[in-house]
């Protein structure tokens, strides 16, 4: 078969891409290295139960054409995303809100917990702060600091507060309200169902080739002959080293790994979906309870363990690590790319970018039309 496009990853922004090319005219084939398609946002049933396999995944959005876009593919729950966080023997509302600081202080007004953290703030100030630490008891003060922010900031990274650069830490979102609402998006929620029927209904009929890598898959073609697949253009969603065989170095990641476990005969084990544990004694970082996602009255649960891990070469990569270093490095590995002919390189490994979901969709949607000029 002759082919417009080769998709090299079946995740959110290939899916969009493809979807819209065939809209244009356009053919698509797809491949993808894991033996399912949908990348990360992957749902799998069990047990009656949506799981998200590689972390929770709770879409919201700002931009109004990206919602009414994927609502096409899947009718939405009124699902609000509102983690509990966990240190030693308390337990505290997440963002930082006013039922945190009530919590934390026994206090009641906004006033009262402005005080506190200002007063706080100012007995640690730094003009330059020099690391996350000094960086985030200049936001919100040394007990917000210590409790919520410092275990889990280390435990994600692998190193101390205080080893790591400030900017890793822009700002830390203080709500002087008791809103339990993580995010201030007016559009949010969860498809019910479940992320990878979205993907299968983008894709629809465009072939696609699972548990293969690009490369395989260029060397198999090739054995192929006369009978082989062509394509004018390639979109590479995956890593953009990878793709050039590291010759400049490698870009760093931060990976997780998962722990799914199957509770029978209890129907509620932690009463949230998502509980973050902020000490960095306690291994991983959060306990997932899928159930909740979507509302589930199953006689049984099922919970993910979510470890940060640190990447090398062979593992999955979650999350770039987008220091001085790094992005140096992305920029002279994106002056390859950009001289490569026929390659278009898309999403959070091709683009060397972390991504909401919504972002994604957007990006892809300007791939789209820039290519359909």
């Amino acid at each position: 078969m002759k082919y417009d496009y080769l998709i090299v990853g079946t995740g959110l922004f290939g899916a969009v891409f493809a979807h819209e090319m065939k809209k244009a005219g356009k053919t698509c084939l797809a491949i993808d290295k894991r033996e399912h398609m949908g990348g990360n946002i992957y749902t799998q049933e069990e047990n009656g139960i949506r799981v998200h396999k590689y972390g929770a995944h709770i879409f919201h959005t700002s931009n109004k054409m990206v919602w009414d876009y994927v609502n096409e593919f899947a009718e939405f729950n009124h699902y609000i995303n509102s983690p509990v966080a966990v240190y030693k023997d308390e337990l505290y509302n997440m963002p930082f809100n006013m039922n945190t600081f009530s919590k934390m202080w026994g206090i009641k007004t906004p006033a009262e917990a402005k005080g506190i953290i200002a007063k706080q703030r100012s007995e640690a100030y730094v003009e330059e702060p020099k690391n996350v630490e000094e960086q985030a008891l200049n936001l919100v003060g040394r007990d917000v600091y210590e409790k919520l922010v410092k275990g889990y900031t280390e435990k994600q990274w692998g190193r101390s507060c205080t080893e790591l650069p400030a900017f890793i830490i822009k700002r830390l979102p203080v709500r002087f309200t008791y809103d339990n609402n993580y995010f201030t998006d007016p559009y949010q929620g969860i498809p019910k169902g479940g992320y990878t029927q979205i993907i299968e209904k983008l894709f629809g009929d465009t072939p696609i080739q699972l548990d293969i890598t690009y490369k395989e898959f260029l060397k198999q073609n090739e054995a192929k002959g006369d009978k082989k697949d062509t394509f004018d253009k390639v979109l590479y969603t995956g890593m953009i080293d990878e793709y050039f065989d590291y010759k400049l170095g490698e870009l760093q990641y931060r990976s997780l790994r998962f722990e799914h476990e199957t509770i029978k005969g209890c129907d509620n084990y932690q009463g949230n979906a998502v509980v973050n544990y902020t000490e960095r004694e306690v291994p991983y970082t959060r306990i997932i309870e899928h159930k909740h996602f979507e509302f589930g009255t199953q006689p049984d649960t099922i919970i993910t363990r979510e470890y940060p891990a640190t990447w090398e070469k062979g593992d999955e990569p979650y999350y770039p690590i987008n220091d001085e270093r790094n992005n140096t490095l992305f920029a002279q590995y994106k002056e390859l790319a950009d001289k490569e002919p026929n390659v278009l390189f898309g999403g959070r490994l091709g683009q060397y970018k972390y991504y909401d979901m919504d972002k994604v969709i957007e990006a892809a949607l300007d791939m789209v039309a820039a290519e359909n000029k």
